[in-house]
C-alpha cells in the first residue's frame, strides 16, 4: 500500500477536495471558492494530492483543471479488502454467538 495516498487523504482539507472532485473536474479557483480558502492554500493541497498520484490536471488557457485518478482508489480498495475479510469473520463470529444466546434463552423459557 502506498502510504503517500493515506497521508495525503488524512488531512481534512485534502479529503474535502477529493470529495469535491468526485463529482467532476474543477479549477483551482473553483475548489478554493467551494472550500472558502485562498487559492494558494488550494494549490498547496492540490500539489500534495498530485504528488501522491490522487489527482491529475490538464491546462486550459491559463487555468489548471484537476480531476481524480482512479488507480489510487483501486489500490486503496484492494488494501481494504484484506480488512473487510477480517471484519466479515468477526461479524460471523458475533452472529454465531448471538444465535447461541437466543437458543439458550428459548431453552430456558420452555
Amino acid at each position: 500500500m502506498n502510504t503517500k495516498i493515506l497521508s495525503a487523504l488524512a488531512e481534512p482539507s485534502r479529503l474535502r477536495i477529493v470529495e469535491l472532485l468526485r463529482d467532476g473536474s474543477l479549477t483551482v479557483g473553483e475548489i478554493a471558492d467551494q472550500l472558502d480558502i485562498r487559492q494558494p492554500q488550494a494549490s498547496k493541497h492540490l500539489r500534495v494530492l498530485y504528488e501522491a498520484g490522487i489527482v491529475e490536471f490538464y491546462a486550459e488557457t491559463n487555468r489548471r483543471i484537476y480531476k481524480l485518478r482512479s488507480e489510487p482508489f483501486k489500490e486503496l480498495n484492494s488494501w481494504l479488502d484484506q480488512y473487510r475479510e477480517l471484519w466479515e469473520e468477526q461479524f460471523d463470529n458475533l452472529d454465531r454467538y448471538l444465535q447461541e444466546l437466543q437458543k439458550k434463552k428459548r431453552n430456558k423459557h420452555k
